[in-house]
This record gives C-alpha cells, sequence and structure tokens, in this order.
C-alpha cells in the first residue's frame, strides 16, 4: 500500500480506476466547511475546484480520502467508517488515500482539537448517502421502475420485486451523468450496521506487516539526509562552527548553517547532509560549534516558579470571567480557602521523533512527512520561501504520535530550507535528544485558588493562573487574557456560581510552548477539580454529590449517575481511597473514579480507574475506549512520572532514562463507559485526559488526609 497523497488529476492513475467512474465530493467556493456537493462533470463542466472524497469505477472499487492525519486516533477507520455506513458498502472493500493538503478543497485539515469526527460527520453522511441515492436513481433508470421500489446493500442496487440487482460498477456511468440530489435522508442511528459498532481498524494489518508508510519510510529518487545540531536555546545564534572533522565522515556530504521558523523567532543549527542517517548523525557528532546566546535570560525551573508564584501574590492579573463580588466576599471572610497547586512543563513523547522530506524546485516545493495541519505548514513556509501557496505541496504519511507536536510548522521549514539550500531532496530526521530538548513544550502553570464556603454552599470562587499564554508565541495580544483560562472547567459551574472569578496573571520565559493532548485542560483540570474537592471537604459534603448541586444539567446527571454506579460509589468501605473528576474540552465530559489503597512498605497504588465518556453522536467504540485509556495513560506519567526541567535555560531532560515513561506494569485496570445519546458527536482523542490527576490525587486525600497539590509527584512517597 502507497498511502502518498495524490491530487485530482493524478488520483486515477495511481488508485488504479479506469474508464468512467462516479467521483464524488464538496465545492467549497469560500473555504466553508459546508460546500454543495457535486460529482467530477459537473466539477469539470463549471471549472470549479471540488474535493474527491468517494471514488467508484467501473469494477466498484471505492476509494475514499481521509482528509485529516493519522496518528493513532482513528481517522483512518472513522471516516471510512462513516462513509460506508450511507453508502451501504463492506467496509474491508474500502481502499482509503490520504488527502493532499488543501483546505480550499477540503475545509480545515488540521487534526487537532479532537475535531476529525465532529467537524465532519454530517457531511460525509450527506455526501455518501447522496452517492448512494446516485447509484439507486441509475439502477432505477437502467430498470424503467420507480425508484422507491430499488435499494442499496453491499455495493449492489437491488430491485424488490423482481429480485434484479447490479453492482456499483456497473452503475457509476450513468450515476456520474446524475444531478446530486439536493436533500437525501439519513439512517436513524438504530438502523446503522457499521456505525457504532467495534469493527476492526483498517489500518492494523499495514501497522503490523510493516506496509504503513510511516514519515520515517518515506522515500524518493535522489533524496539525501541531514542531522542538524540546533542552538539548544531558542534564541540563540550560531556564532562559528568548526566542520572538519565532520567531513571526514565516510557519506558526509556538506554542511551549512540552517535556519527554522518557531512562531514569530527563529532557530539557528547547523545541518549536516549525508548519504545515510547514520552517516549525517555521526557528522553531527563531529561538529563543533559555539553559540552566542547573548541577550536573553537562561532561566532554571526554581526561577520560573518562584515567578509565578509572586506574581499570584502581587498581582490581580487579567479578568477572563468575574461576575459577583468574590473579592469582597473573600476579603470579609473569618475563614476562607486559598490554596496554590502547580503543574509542570511536558514534551510530546511521540514514539516516532520529527522527521520531514522536502523537495524544493525553484517554483515548486514538495513536502513529505507526519504532519497534522498541512495548511497551517503551507501558509507559513510559501511566506517565508517566497512561493505561491499554491506550490506548497504538503503530503500526510501515517504519524507515529502527533500529541498537537506535529500541527507545527518548524520541523517542514527547516526540511524545506536544507532541500534549497542544496538543491536536491532531502530527510531531515531529529533524534530523541533533538525532539526531547527543542521544544515547544506544554507550559508549566501555577494556579492559585481561593474560596469560601458559607452553610455547606460556594460563596465565593476565585482562580488566578500564571503561566505561558501559547497564543503570545503567535502575536496574540498581551493585554487580553488567555482564551483558555477555563478550558476543562465545566460551563455550568460558572453559570451556579454567583460571585466567581478567573484570572490570567500574563507570564513569559525565553521557552518556547504550544499546545498538548487536550491543551490547557490537561493543566487547568488537575488545579479547578482539586480546588472543588476541597471546597466539597470544607462543605462537609460528598465530593460528587458537592459537583451535582453545581452542574445543573440533565445530561451531566445522567453521566453522574453512571459514574455512581459503575464504580459503586456509594458503596464506599473504609480503607479505600476513592476520587473523583469531572472535566470537559473539545465537546465531550469525561468523568472518572479513581480507587486507590495503600502498600505495605509506604506508598500507594491504583487499583482501578473508572472512566464515564459522554461525547454524543460517535462511530466507533473500541476507538472511543483505546483514546480514553491512552488519554489516562498519558495522564499517570504527566501526575506521576515525567515533566521537562531546564536548568540554565536548556532542557534537562534529553531522552527517556531521565524523562521516564510509565510502564505496562504500572498501568492500572481501566474501564471505560460510553453514554448512549443523540446529541452532536464531540471530541474524543484528547478528552479522556484531564480527569486522571485530580480523580487520582483526590483519592490520596481521601484515603490517607494529604492534599497533593504540585506534579509530578511520586506514588511511592505519597
Amino acid at each position: 500500500m502507497d498511502n502518498t497523497s495524490l491530487s485530482r488529476r493524478n488520483f486515477l492513475k495511481v488508485s488504479g480506476i479506469t474508464g468512467t467512474f462516479l467521483s464524488l465530493g464538496f465545492y467549497l467556493p469560500t473555504n466553508a466547511e459546508k460546500g454543495k456537493i457535486i460529482n467530477a462533470a459537473d466539477a469539470e463542466k463549471y471549472g470549479v475546484e471540488m474535493n474527491a472524497w468517494i471514488h467508484i469505477d467501473q469494477s466498484g472499487k471505492v476509494t475514499i480520502f481521509d482528509h485529516r492525519a493519522e496518528m493513532g486516533q482513528g481517522s483512518y477507520q472513522a471516516v471510512p467508517q462513516i462513509i460506508a455506513e450511507e453508502l451501504e458498502i463492506n467496509l474491508n472493500e474500502v481502499n482509503v488515500v490520504f488527502a493532499q493538503g488543501d483546505n480550499k478543497k477540503y475545509g480545515s485539515q488540521i487534526t487537532g482539537g479532537s475535531s476529525t469526527v465532529r467537524g465532519s460527520y454530517k457531511n460525509l453522511l450527506n455526501l455518501s448517502a447522496t452517492a448512494r441515492e446516485m447509484l439507486v436513481q441509475a439502477a432505477a433508470n437502467k430498470w424503467v421502475v420507480d425508484k422507491a421500489e430499488c435499494y442499496a446493500e453491499g455495493g449492489k442496487v437491488f430491485h424488490k420485486p423482481s429480485g434484479k440487482q447490479m453492482h456499483y460498477g456497473e452503475l457509476v456511468d450513468a450515476a456520474s451523468k446524475l444531478e446530486a440530489p439536493k436533500n437525501v435522508v439519513l439512517k436513524k442511528r438504530a438502523d446503522y450496521k457499521l456505525i457504532g459498532k467495534p469493527l476492526k481498524r483498517l489500518d492494523t494489518p499495514f501497522k503490523t506487516n510493516g506496509t504503513a508508510v510511516f514519515g520515517l519510510d518515506k522515500m524518493i529518487p535522489g533524496m539525501l539526509y541531514a542531522a542538524v545540531e540546533r542552538n539548544p536555546r531558542l534564541r540563540g545564534k550560531v556564532k562559528s562552527y568548526d566542520d572538519s572533522a565532520a567531513l571526514k565522515v565516510p557519506g558526509v556530504k556538506q554542511v551549512l548553517k540552517v535556519k527554522m521558523g518557531v512562531f514569530s523567532t527563529y532557530r539557528e543549527g547547523v545541518a549536516v547532509v549525508a548519504s545515510s542517517t547514520w552517516a549525517a548523525i555521526q557528522g553531527k557528532k563531529a561538529l563543533k560549534v559555539e553559540w552566542d546566546d547573548s541577550g536573553f535570560e537562561h532561566l532554571n525551573t526554581e526561577d520560573i516558579y518562584k515567578r509565578q508564584a509572586e506574581a499570584l501574590q502581587t498581582q490581580e492579573g487579567l479578568p477572563f470571567k468575574k461576575q459577583g463580588d468574590p473579592d469582597g466576599i473573600i476579603s470579609k471572610a473569618s475563614k476562607k480557602i486559598d490554596v496554590t497547586y502547580e503543574t509542570p512543563y511536558q514534551y510530546h513523547a511521540c514514539m516516532e521523533p520529527l522527521n520531514c522530506v522536502a523537495h524544493f524546485q525553484g517554483d515548486r516545493l514538495q513536502i513529505w512527512g507526519p504532519i497534522q495541519a498541512p495548511e497551517w505548514v503551507q501558509d507559513f513556509i510559501s511566506k517565508e520561501m517566497g512561493l505561491e501557496r499554491e506550490k506548497v505541496e504538503v503530503n500526510m504519511t501515517f504519524l507515529g504520535g502527533g500529541f498537537g507536536r506535529k500541527a507545527f510548522m518548524d520541523y517542514p521549514h527547516e526540511a524545506s530550507e536544507i532541500s534549497k539550500a542544496i538543491n536536491a531532496p532531502v530527510q531531515v530526521v531529529w533524534t530523541r535528544e533533538d525532539d526531547a530538548t527543542q521544544g515547544p513544550y506544554r507550559p508549566g502553570i501555577t494556579y492559585r485558588c481561593e474560596g469560601v464556603i458559607n452553610n455547606g454552599a460556594i460563596e465565593a470562587f476565585k482562580v488566578k493562573l500564571a503561566g505561558q499564554n501559547n497564543s503570545h508565541w503567535r502575536g496574540g495580544k498581551k493585554d487580553v487574557p488567555n482564551g483558555s483560562a477555563s478550558e476543562g472547567f465545566l460551563k455550568p459551574y460558572t453559570d451556579s456560581i454567583k460571585n466567581l472569578a478567573i484570572m490570567d496573571v500574563p507570564f513569559e520565559t525565553p521557552i518556547p510552548t504550544m499546545w498538548w493532548r487536550s491543551v490547557y485542560a490537561s493543566t487547568n483540570g488537575f488545579a479547578y477539580e482539586s480546588f472543588l474537592d476541597e471546597l466539597a471537604v470544607e462543605a462537609g459534603k460528598d465530593p460528587l454529590a458537592f459537583r451535582r448541586e453545581y452542574l445543573k444539567d440533565e445530561r451531566l446527571h445522567k453521566l453522574i449517575d453512571k459514574m455512581e454506579e459503575v464504580s459503586g460509589w456509594k458503596n464506599r468501605k473504609k480503607g479505600e481511597g476513592y476520587g473523583v473528576a469531572i472535566t470537559e474540552c473539545f465537546a465531550s465530559t469525561v468523568g472518572q473514579v479513581v480507587k486507590i489503597s495503600k502498600v505495605a512498605g509506604g506508598g500507594v497504588k491504583i487499583d482501578q480507574v473508572w472512566a464515564v465518556m459522554d461525547c454524543g453522536w460517535y462511530v466507533n467504540p473500541d476507538t472511543v475506549r483505546a483514546q480514553v485509556e491512552g488519554s489516562i495513560v498519558m495522564g499517570l506519567g504527566a501526575a506521576t512520572t515525567h515533566q521537562v526541567t531546564f536548568k540554565d535555560g536548556m532542557a534537562v531532560d534529553r531522552n527517556f532514562s531521565t524523562y521516564k515513561m510509565p510502564r505496562i506494569n504500572e498501568i492500572p485496570p481501566i474501564e471505560i463507559h460510553i453514554m448512549e445519546n443523540d446529541e452532536n458527536a464531540g471530541g474524543v482523542g484528547e478528552p479522556g485526559l484531564p480527569a486522571f490527576a485530580p480523580a487520582l490525587t483526590n483519592a490520596i486525600f481521601d484515603l490517607t488526609g494529604k492534599r497533593i497539590r504540585k506534579l509530578p509527584f511520586s506514588l511511592g512517597s505519597v
């Protein structure tokens, strides 16, 4: 299988479609998410650009374009499963091809914010149902019968009264000449045959037999290889370098200075170009580089958190949300809670380190690699390199993990600049140490939480956070509060608590930061849900019942009911520690209950995790469970195992020897439950992460009476 992205023009040759075919997609004239459904003949007739979602050839072969990256989250399965449902075809007969980056045809192709399904499922259902109805109409026309007497199933159209049948391939010629119907009737969820079923993933065979093409697997004729010694501090420059030893390494062909854009700044380095990755890395090790790191601070981790704590005590910050008079109530209260929570910087730690293939050809640039955001790459590199946007061709491969890091433009830009300099295609491979120490990272944040309980109820609630605002790296206004200051915190809380303030205290360092799985919800969730637990204890109320009081929403009450049911919450016993947390992000809510017990000799162990997800309409329950499980494992690592630390402005943790990951024997039993309803689809890849850390630390308090307010911590030292 070759999962190279394709343009519409060369699609037919590569996919094997011959002769007449039915090609159906959307016409998106204004780069809107929703467009008019048209077929290829209409596109040619009117001279418009359309995306190519579904192709059916005369053999009946169905080829589907997946418009989003596949990094393990399941788009390669979800998109075909959605289309196959309404198109009435067998899923195992579908050929899936990655769509080339082109948001004018496909709308947003950014694989982030858990948006693949929730952002496109309605369009995909309508598109596939439209294709089905065109094929049914074509069959009815051939048989000269009423269309109502015909139905589609298993890639064929049947005539009920006579028993006649035709496979889709026999109908594509006639169907391709029909105008797409404007309104089609979609199936009810109860009638689904594929959606909602735990079907096996289409990409599993490719990933187990070695035929799946990841970025590191991509090869093109004449390709060279490069490794780059980059400045360990973002704002530093290359002062000088000695490449004499590097050039003596067998296979090394060239050494050159290079830069890549990191938001509105640049990171400089020295690239070693060679005939193999091994030679390039050995040449890199032989380099002698002198850096100019003057003109900016070289911070230590301790400096960062000390400054954040001081800022929270001395600055009021920018109001993200303020209602009632929380300050007046807090200032006059005879008793209040005033606590601080701290979360660490984190590295994305994708199993596949960054890599990219680029081929600069004068007025044209081709890029292949593990890329989450092709349109951002097109936008950024076309401006940086003075190319027309349409001449920057971005092709997505499979990704060995992304978590937000591969939605960035720096590594494709660097590869493109090297290709231009050497006038040849090149693959740039980052080592694990490069990947771990270059950032950008999830920002570390400190929270000051103040509250007042009166007569068992929250009278005042105030949170101030000090941490780097990712939008500032992208040129966002610095006099505006962080737009994600409450991400993860359920909106019904803000509707129920009359005296509430959420304040953002601006904080900056030279360390580059960006989104990380579940973005700010991964840090906010720990602070907000831990603080709510402290307020519940102060009010003398059951933590889950306390949350129910303020989450005045029937859908949330059903989720809480399910949490109580599956975890046995109301039947907890002495000597068992139970903790709860409920968080929301990307239109999905997840509640988690963690059960722990003491370990002989000290510390605690996690006995069980129950997670209840309400993501509304969903495609594949196995994918949902896998994503929640993976999120919990990632949340466990961020809470108890790893963090990025800095010394003299440089990342200390260079590999998994110090940035330790959770081992399989450390993963507790995890039980996932999915709420069933007819609500709009929410995200799945990220919402399962934020609730875990606070549920765990709340369980520790329940068992031991000790509050954990700083992450990461060791389970063995509790």
